[in-house]
């Protein structure tokens, strides 16, 4: 970056990274949660201001994206579902040209994945039962927070409206320049906030329905799948998937069987997912049906090298790593083998997937200086993942997500394994036998059938679940109490 810029972004930076170093030390010391939360919400203020003032700096793209769109559907590129009826936001339908354009992309994405990594592909079923979904955690956590308009029932995704408000405050020459402080203090925060706060900040600054001014509904918890019922009596719930993932999970026995019972092997899935967007936005970026290519690869937990790591080793990609992020740096051109012989990047395996896709997005014309991997900082990071990068894109709408690449264990295997009693993993001969100590609970179910009757199966079930610390504990109070 040139110097000058550098000088000015300096006490940004600085700023950000003494905020870093606040909630490293909090987490250190094992603060109560409320002082971690807080510092992590002030270090998210000024990494959005520091952002901001970079884009600021940063040289202006003489695009004009509404006018491109417009050609785009001028040749019909693509166009709004069923626009003569007055169109469905969220819904779009490929022209002639669109559909030439996808199915070149996907032909290429097959190619340079399932083909050349001789991938194991699968096309499963868009309806999912219910029970599928609550394993996974779709149906207790894929939601967002909605408002709706009081008197026409027009519905809004909450956190969305309150952003654009804000926004619409800071830009505002009228706002007094207090309020536009406040204002930029809470939109990094947005994101984050639960109902309550949502709730209070909305009614703070009075906000109203965007498009007829009338008063809205306190937020809502609203899931994003869209249910569906299985069946002419109506009996079998389900929903519309939500990913394609889920389908190469629960067929893990028949694809390992497929395989000859050899780890590792990848599994990939190209098809339609559907998310029922409160207000979708950002035209074909935010929809409610879209196309996905997805891959799971499935290795030994203890053995994460990669045959072909090698390959890409020496790719030098632009990595903003948490650290960078949590002092105020910018993302560093790293080489994919130092950044895994260093220990920023968990294993061999992840690292040659990002090398791949940094190689499939390049070749579809991605601009290499307009391309980064960002990389989730814990507070982003799902609790069963070690480490997860994503790939984005600076456009016309900002930096946007295109790609995810987690190390995201066995979580998923786990949960329907649990849900269903199908054991889904992977065996190997040993060269030697081994013995290993095994604590498990063991229930003696004539006893507890005839003192707990129609509750001992429930108990039976509970138990067999029990991990070996909370046995162990279990026995332990058994002794001491009896």
């Amino acid at each position: 970056m040139d110097p000058k810029l550098e000088e000015v972004l300096a006490p940004f930076r600085l700023l950000v990274k003494q905020q870093g170093d606040v909630v490293r030390k909090l987490k250190e010391e094992k603060a109560p949660e409320i002082y971690i939360k807080k510092a992590i919400a002030e270090l998210k203020t000024r990494k959005k201001t520091l952002e901001d003032k970079e884009l600021d700096l940063a040289p202006k793209d003489n695009f004009d994206r509404l006018k491109l769109e417009d050609l785009l559907k001028q040749r019909f590129f693509f166009d709004q579902s069923f626009a003569i009826y007055g169109g469905v936001n969220g819904l779009y339908d490929f022209g002639p040209m669109g559909c030439a354009m996808k199915s070149n992309l996907l032909s290429a994405w097959r190619s340079h994945f399932v083909l050349e990594e001789q991938m194991l592909e699968v096309d499963c079923s868009i309806l999912t039962p219910e029970h599928v979904l609550k394993a996974s955690g779709h149906v207790e956590r894929f939601q967002d927070y909605m408002v709706k308009d009081l008197k026409n029932g027009e519905c809004f995704r909450a956190d969305h409206l309150l952003e654009s408000y804000l926004e619409k405050n800071i830009a505002d020459k009228k706002v007094a320049n207090a309020v536009k402080s406040e204002c930029k203090r809470l939109l990094p925060l947005v994101e984050s906030m639960d109902k309550e706060t949502l709730a209070n900040t909305l009614r703070q600054y009075n906000c109203k329905s965007p498009v007829a001014g009338n008063d809205l509904s306190d937020p809502m918890e609203f899931n994003l799948m869209f249910a569906i019922s299985i069946g002419p009596a109506g009996t079998t719930k389900g929903f519309l998937r939500p990913e394609t993932a889920q389908g190469i999970f629960v067929n893990f026995k028949r694809l390992l069987e497929f395989n000859q019972g050899k780890l590792p092997f990848a599994a990939a899935q190209i098809g339609n997912a559907f998310r029922n967007e409160i207000s979708p936005r950002s035209g074909l970026i935010r929809v409610r049906e879209f196309t996905m290519g997805e891959i799971e690869h499935f290795c030994d937990p203890a053995h994460k090298e990669h045959a072909k790591f090698s390959s890409v080793a020496d790719l030098k990609v632009l990595l903003y790593s948490a650290c960078n992020q949590m002092e105020g740096k910018s993302p560093e051109l790293v080489t994919l083998g130092e950044a895994v012989k260093a220990g920023l990047i968990a294993n061999e395996t992840l690292g040659y997937y990002m090398g791949r896709i940094y190689l499939f997005m390049t070749k579809m014309g991605v601009d290499r200086a307009k391309m980064r991997f960002r990389q989730h900082m814990s507070n982003e990071m799902a609790h069963y993942a070690s480490d997860c990068w994503d790939t984005e894109c600076q456009t016309s709408y900002g930096w946007v997500e295109c790609v995810g690449c987690a190390d995201r264990s066995c979580f998923d295997l786990k949960q329907h394994s649990k849900a269903t009693g199908v054991r889904l993993c992977a065996e190997k001969k040993l060269k030697e036998p081994r013995v290993v100590d095994v604590t498990e609970c063991q229930p003696q179910k004539g006893i507890l059938g005839k003192t707990f009757k129609k509750e001992a199966k429930v108990i039976t079930e509970h138990l067999a679940c029990l991990d070996e610390t909370l046995v162990l504990d279990l026995e332990h109070r058994l002794k001491e109490d009896g």
